[in-house]
């Protein structure tokens, strides 16, 4: 079907099935980044279908689709290849009481992806691959203080982070206790963190790199060193580098080489699988082939679930068969000088860009001062969704054509105009249709209309 990019669009179904998934879900979505307060008010689409980049709502409207399943689609929606193998792995049967084939062919797969990986054990979901990390570097060095990177929003849904969030209700004190932090880009404050608790950090957690963050040379290779040095487990999340900053990663990319790697999202273009991998003799802790005390790991029902290996097997081939990361790194710097362009010819640059990694990339608002500004961010958002544009970033797929890339930069253009003017008023009054957005990982709810509802 193709789609139709023009008329006006209504989101009166949506609104109502949101209502619905607010009576029967809690937040209203099953992930926070996904909840409609993430949204200008009565605009947060329910999806029906995808096709590429393209997502078509309840209500029948199509749009351009950036974010791709919160990174983890490269090849784009319903990609048939990928699909193609799932049903296959799914007709086959998809979870027996020992080993599949899949399990070992992609473990090969993997290890052969991942040079600097000695072994690997697939889960359904980043947080529990990370979790196992923490796990494992505690098994391994008898050390209970996890070290996170603080300008790093996420790394797992589980205690031993959560508890160091503002959303940090449930969370016992004793498990707050165990997570210290350094910042990135500063091996001096990784340098003083080791110094305050001396023999006690049993790993150092962080992306390698980040949307809008490179490392400066001599960063990662000096958190190889103090590792060597001290002795603790180094561990790259590679849940969103991995497979968008290059088939090896993020540790590839930047040429040094982790003790643990946690992967998922575009491992398996959505589907649902990811990865732990690493150092054999602290991955074989939780094996059969060491005389240590064994850590409990990763043994769940549904981590070798056919069809999620089926699918990260048929994501490899098609990394194989062509440069993805080159085709989303092009399309994204098409994007990025299209928009900043537009900023730049209404004179908003300072307030509006388009920034980060090509294949991984971010729009940055700022108000009429050069503050961050939610505000202006929904007003982006809003126009951007009439001209039938969605996304909360620009994240781009293999999918995205030079079509879907000049249609988005049009769109820019057209909201920059209105942003333009709301920058001259000094307020969004009068243009924003309704609520800011708010971030999603936050202390409190605060009150707000619930899409559709009577009572708010």
């Amino acid at each position: 079907m193709k789609p139709s990019w023009h008329g006006e669009r209504t989101f009166a179904a949506s609104t109502e099935m949101q209502r619905r998934l607010h009576e029967v879900v809690p937040g209203g979505a099953h992930t926070y980044a996904r909840g409609s307060d993430q949204y200008p008010e009565d605009m947060a689409p329910v999806i029906a279908r995808g096709e590429g980049a393209h997502v078509q709502d309840v209500d029948g409207n199509w749009f351009v689709e950036y974010g791709m399943g919160l990174r983890s689609v490269t090849l784009g929606h319903a990609y048939a290849p990928v699909v193609d193998a799932v049903v296959e792995a799914a007709r086959t049967g998809v979870s027996f009481s020992r080993p599949s084939v899949y399990e070992l062919r992609a473990a090969e797969e993997f290890l052969a992806q991942v040079p600097g990986a000695d072994m690997v054990k697939f889960a359904k979901n980043g947080s529990d691959v990370t979790t196992a990390a923490v796990k494992l570097a505690r098994a391994g060095t008898g050390r209970d203080l996890v070290a996170l990177c603080r300008s790093q929003p996420f790394f797992s849904t589980d205690d031993w982070f959560i508890g160091s969030t503002e959303m940090d209700a449930g969370i016992p004190d004793a498990q707050r206790r165990l997570a210290v932090t350094f910042d990135y880009n500063d091996l001096g404050s990784v340098e003083s963190l080791l110094q305050r608790h001396p023999g006690q950090i049993a790993c150092l957690i962080l992306e390698a790199g980040t949307a809008t963050s490179e490392p400066e040379p001599g960063f990662l290779e000096g958190l190889r060193t103090l590792a060597d040095r001290d002795g603790f487990v180094l561990v790259f999340d590679e849940i969103i580098t991995g497979m968008r900053w290059s088939k090896g990663g993020a540790q590839e990319v930047y040429g040094t080489t982790p003790d643990l790697s946690t992967w998922g999202k575009a491992l398996g273009n959505g589907f649902a699988v990811s990865a732990l991998a690493g150092r054999r003799e602290l991955m074989e802790l939780g094996g059969l082939g060491t005389d240590a005390a064994r850590a409990f790991l990763l043994s769940t029902t549904h981590g070798p679930e056919t069809t999620g290996l089926a699918a990260y097997l048929a994501v490899a081939e098609a990394y194989r068969q062509r440069d993805v990361v080159s085709v989303m790194e092009r399309q994204g710097r098409r994007l990025a000088d299209g928009a900043n362009a537009a900023a730049s010819a209404l004179g908003i640059a300072d307030h509006f860009a388009v920034v980060g990694r090509p294949s991984c990339q971010v729009f940055v608002t700022r108000d009429h001062l050069g503050r961050p500004s939610q505000e202006f961010r929904t007003l982006f958002l809003q126009d951007m969704l009439d001209r039938g544009v969605l996304g909360q970033s620009f994240v781009i797929s293999a999918a995205h054509t030079d079509d879907d890339v000049d249609r988005t930069v049009e769109a820019v253009g057209e909201a920059l105009t209105v942003y333009a003017k709301a920058l001259d008023a000094g307020s969004c009054a009068g243009l924003l249709r309704g609520r800011p957005v708010a971030p999603a990982l936050r202390r409190y709810a605060v009150p707000r209309k619930i899409p559709g509802s009577p009572t708010a």
